[in-house]
């Protein structure tokens, strides 16, 4: 199993366990799910997340997305990181954690 992680808004996941599909900001605005790499997690929620209460993380066999997994650097560095071109299926969500 190749895992990667998305941390999430709890409000989204709960749509998300109604519809059987995950859905976030940025598939409107960027046309992807942010995701990112075990080994990069850390840097992602020092970099983004930093204070920030109530969110949750996604732990997603990437070998079950339904959707596009491109791995990427969408800001010009080296480091790629892999994000879901579409929606994310529920069933490729092995654990909801808290952050």
């Amino acid at each position: 199993m190749a895992l990667i992680f998305h941390v999430a808004q709890a409000s989204d996941v709960e749509l998300a366990s109604q519809s059987g599909s995950y859905r976030c900001e940025s598939i409107e605005a960027e046309g992807f799910v942010h995701c990112c790499k075990p080994e990069q997690l850390q840097g992602v929620l020092e970099r983004y997340y930093r204070g920030v209460k109530g969110l949750l993380l996604l732990h997603i066999d990437s070998g079950l997305l339904q959707s596009e997994l491109v791995y990427e650097n969408t800001v010009g560095g080296e480091e790629l990181f892999p994000h879901v071109y579409g929606s994310i299926n529920m069933d490729a969500v092995v654990q909801v954690a808290s952050v």
